[in-house]
C-alpha cells in the first residue's frame, strides 16, 4: 500500500482542503501517515499571505525531500497559485497544483508520478464554487465546513484575491447536507470557514450568511456553530440582530482590524473606520454576552508614522481584545502597497510589533482573569496528562479541567477557578 503525507500551512480553509485531499487519497488506496514518516507522496498545501509563509513553504519542501528523496513531492495552495514558475523551478518539486485543481490531485499524481508537471489555472476567471466536501475532520469534536471561496476587496497589501480569485459561494443545500453528515458522525461543533465569509451569497444575489446560520440551527445533533475569520460588513450587524434566533452560535468573533489608525486603514484600502469597527464590535458583544473578540493587527505599514502607530495601539487597548495576532507588514510582489513610498525599516517594525504584542498579551490576560468565577460549557478535545483534559469554551478560550472519567468529546459545564501560564483552569460543576 502506497503512503501519503500532508503538511498544511496557513488558514482554516487550507486545513479543510487538506482533509478533502486526504480522503481522496485514502479512497484511492493510499495510507495517510505523519509528515515526519517515510511516504511515497508528500503533499504540501501552502500559504502565501506573507513572504515568511513562502519561505516556510520552501523549508517544508526541503524537509520532505530529505525524508525520502525518491518520493513524489506535490506542492499545492496559494504559493503555487501566485508563484507557479518559482515553485516549478524548484528542483525538489515534482508536481505543482493550483487552488482550483486540488479536487484532481490523486488523478494528477497517478498519471504523472515523478515527472515534472504543473497545472495552475487562471483563478481570476473561475466563476463557480468548486464542489468539495470532507466526510471527516480527524477526531469527533470539531469539524470544518468550507462555505465560501475568494475575495473581491483587494486590500492594498494583500495577495489573497490573486491566490483565491473572486467571491464564489457554496450551494446552501450542500452545506446543510455536509453539516447533517458530520452531526450524524458524532461531531458536536462545526466551524464555518471561507476566505471572506461575510460575503457569502453576494455572488448569487441569494442567501446571505445569516440565512445560512438560521438553517444550520435546524440540524439535529449539532450543538455549536463557530464562525471562522470575519471581515467587517453589514452582515455582522444582521448576525447581531438575529442573536436570539441563533443560540448555537459560539460567542467568539475573529474580526480582522489590521490597524486602529484611520489614516493607515485608508491607505490599506480597508472599507471601514476605527469608529465603525468599534460600533460593530459593541453590537456583537451586547448581542452575545461573554463574547470574545479576537483580531489581527499589522504594524509598520508603508507610511505609518509614530503617531499613527500610537493611535492604533490606543485603539487596541480600548477594544480589550481577548487575543490579538500581531505581525509586521511584509511586502508582497504584485500588490499596491509593495510600491508605496515611505516603507518602514525592519528595526522600527520589530520594535512596534514588540510593543503591540506586549499590549496584546496584557489584554489576553485581563480577559482570562475576568472569566474567573464564571461557568462555561467546554467541549473537551484531548487528554493532556493523567486526569487532566483540555477543551474550548463557547468563546474559544482554552480551559483545562480535571476529571477521573474519560470526558473527551463531551461538552461539560465547568467553573473557572484560576489562570495559569497556559490558560484557564476549571472544575466540573457539581
Amino acid at each position: 500500500m502506497k503512503k501519503v503525507a500532508f503538511y498544511t500551512l496557513g488558514c482554516k480553509v487550507n486545513q479543510y482542503e487538506t482533509e478533502v485531499m486526504r480522503e481522496k487519497f485514502e479512497k484511492s488506496g493510499y495510507k495517510a501517515v505523519n509528515f515526519e514518516d517515510a511516504a511515497d507522496v508528500y503533499v504540501i498545501n501552502t500559504c502565501s499571505v506573507t513572504a515568511i509563509a513562502d519561505r516556510k513553504s520552501r523549508r517544508i519542501i526541503n524537509k520532505a525531500a530529505k525524508t525520502n528523496p525518491h518520493a513524489v513531492i506535490v506542492v499545492s495552495g496559494c504559493y503555487s497559485q501566485t508563484s507557479p514558475d518559482e515553485v516549478k523551478n524548484n528542483k525538489l518539486v515534482d508536481i505543482v497544483v493550483g487552488n482550483n485543481e486540488k479536487n484532481r490531485i490523486v488523478e494528477i499524481v497517478e498519471q504523472v508520478g515523478k515527472d515534472k508537471y504543473s497545472e495552475v489555472s487562471d483563478i481570476m476567471k473561475v466563476e463557480k464554487f468548486q464542489p468539495m466536501s470532507a466526510a471527516s475532520n480527524g477526531d469527533k469534536t470539531r469539524a470544518l465546513i468550507k462555505a465560501q471561496e475568494g475575495c473581491n476587496n483587494f486590500c492594498s497589501y494583500c495577495i489573497i484575491p490573486y491566490a483565491r480569485g473572486p467571491v464564489r459561494s457554496r450551494d446552501e443545500d450542500d452545506i446543510i447536507y455536509e453539516a447533517k453528515n458530520l452531526a450524524q458522525a458524532g461531531y458536536k461543533e462545526i466551524v464555518l470557514t471561507g476566505i471572506h465569509l461575510t460575503s457569502y451569497g453576494i455572488d448569487r444575489g441569494g442567501a446571505e450568511l445569516t440565512d445560512l446560520l438560521i438553517k444550520l440551527h435546524e440540524v439535529e445533533g449539532l450543538e455549536r456553530i463557530r464562525l471562522g475569520s470575519l471581515e467587517l460588513t453589514s452582515e455582522m450587524e444582521r448576525v447581531a440582530e438575529n442573536a436570539a434566533a441563533l443560540p448555537k452560535i459560539c460567542p467568539h468573533f475573529h474580526i480582522s482590524l489590521q490597524s486602529g489608525s484611520d489614516g493607515v486603514l485608508k491607505r490599506m484600502n480597508r472599507r471601514y473606520t476605527s469608529e465603525e469597527y468599534a460600533l460593530a464590535a459593541e453590537k456583537l458583544k451586547k448581542a452575545f454576552p461573554g463574547a470574545a473578540l479576537t483580531t489581527d493587527v499589522m504594524v509598520g505599514f508603508p507610511g505609518e508614522t509614530e503617531s499613527e502607530f500610537e493611535e492604533s495601539l490606543e485603539f487596541v487597548k480600548k477594544m480589550g481584545f481577548a487575543k490579538t495576532h500581531v505581525f509586521p507588514y511584509s511586502p508582497r510582489k504584485g500588490t499596491v502597497a509593495a510600491n508605496m513610498p515611505d516603507q518602514i525599516d525592519e528595526a522600527t517594525k520589530k520594535l512596534r510589533a514588540a510593543k503591540m504584542q506586549q499590549t496584546a498579551d496584557k489584554l489576553a490576560r485581563d480577559f482570562c482573569e475576568k472569566m474567573v468565577g464564571s461557568t462555561a460549557n467546554v467541549l473537551v478535545e484531548r487528554k493532556i496528562k493523567d486526569n487532566f483534559y483540555e477543551g474550548h469554551a463557547e468563546n474559544y478560550m482554552v480551559i483545562n479541567v480535571k476529571s477521573g472519567n474519560n470526558i473527551k468529546g463531551e461538552i461539560v459545564k465547568v467553573v473557572i477557578k484560576n489562570v495559569d501560564k497556559k490558560g484557564l483552569v476549571g472544575e466540573i460543576a457539581q
